[in-house]
């Protein structure tokens, strides 16, 4: 399995981005789907989004559709989220996960089909 490292949290005011970092090593990161997944205080961790192994095919929450733009720099083994346009409900742990695919296509998924995850990375948003 890889191991994963998420970087790029913080806090911003609403309506600001932020882009968060993944990187991954050991394992074939390559043949890996990845995904970002959240959990929020009080909240059961929840999908955000997910990227095949090409990069070919991305799936979106609804809650973040039109906002947040995941990617993946195999050559780097890295994954990324691009998040605009933040809004206050969007404050949560995020954390970078990831299962072994090479499916082209990705769907929504829950939580317990990720078998390698990161320690997460704290997101706030100011309203």
């Amino acid at each position: 399995q890889v191991q994963l490292v998420e970087s790029g949290g913080g806090l911003v005011q609403a309506g600001g981005s932020l882009r968060l970092s993944c990187a991954a090593a050991g394992g074939t990161f390559s043949s890996y789907t990845m995904g970002w997944l959240r959990q929020a205080p009080g909240k059961e961790r929840e999908f955000v989004a997910s990227i095949s192994w090409s990069g070919g095919s991305t799936a979106y929450a609804d809650s973040v559709k039109g906002r947040f733009t995941i990617s993946r720099d195999n050559a780097k083994n890295t994954v990324y989220l691009l998040m605009n346009s933040l809004k206050p409900e969007d404050t949560a742990v995020y954390y970078c996960a990831g299962y072994s695919s090479t499916a082209f296509s990705v769907r929504i998924r829950p939580p317990a089909d990720f078998k390698s995850w990161g320690q997460g990375t704290q997101v706030t948003v100011s309203s």
